[in-house]
């Protein structure tokens, strides 16, 4: 009789990965590297083991690799890095919008930033695919537009 293997997958939940700090309400960037280095700093300013230099660099040569703009006025930037021990991720909204190389050609209000270890591939596809997941839902968008504070997206997010 063969063995029989029972095989658990942990669906990791956003607030294990998002803290509250690392919400922007609204981003001050005008351009797609100045939100990478916005959302890049909360995160730098979380962790200290994280360079922000370097974040901005592994992002940034991401982006040259194809716009994670994805349409609907999202973007979900991201990365990996070795001195990162587990999935992070920073929150930015910009109310005006901004040019974002999005695959809809339309501005970006939404962004997302996931960093991750870097030996990690099943666990950063499974947050980004949570992630993108999530913001296919116009009414999650238009909430996370509509709601004014920090703790106020925080709780849009955590409770999706």
């Amino acid at each position: 009789m063969g063995e029989g293997f029972i095989f658990l997958v942990y669906v990791m939940r956003l607030s294990e990965i998002l803290a509250i700090d690392n919400i922007i309400p609204e981003l001050k960037a005008k351009d797609k590297k100045g939100v990478l280095g916005e959302l890049a700093e909360v995160i730098a300013n979380y962790d200290a083991s994280i360079d922000k230099g370097l974040l901005v660099k592994v992002l940034i040569e991401r982006e040259h690799l194809g716009s994670t703009g994805i349409g609907d006025g999202v973007a979900i930037p991201h990365g990996k890095l070795s001195s990162v021990k587990q999935p992070i991720v920073s929150f930015g909204r910009s109310k005006k919008g901004l040019d974002f190389d999005s695959m809809d050609g339309q501005p970006a209000f939404l962004f997302f930033l996931l960093l991750a270890p870097e030996n990690s591939s099943g666990v950063h596809l499974q947050v980004l695919t949570k992630i993108a997941r999530i913001l296919k839902s116009s009414t999650f968008r238009k909430a996370l537009m509509q709601v004014e504070s920090r703790e106020e997206i925080y709780q849009t997010i955590i409770q999706t």
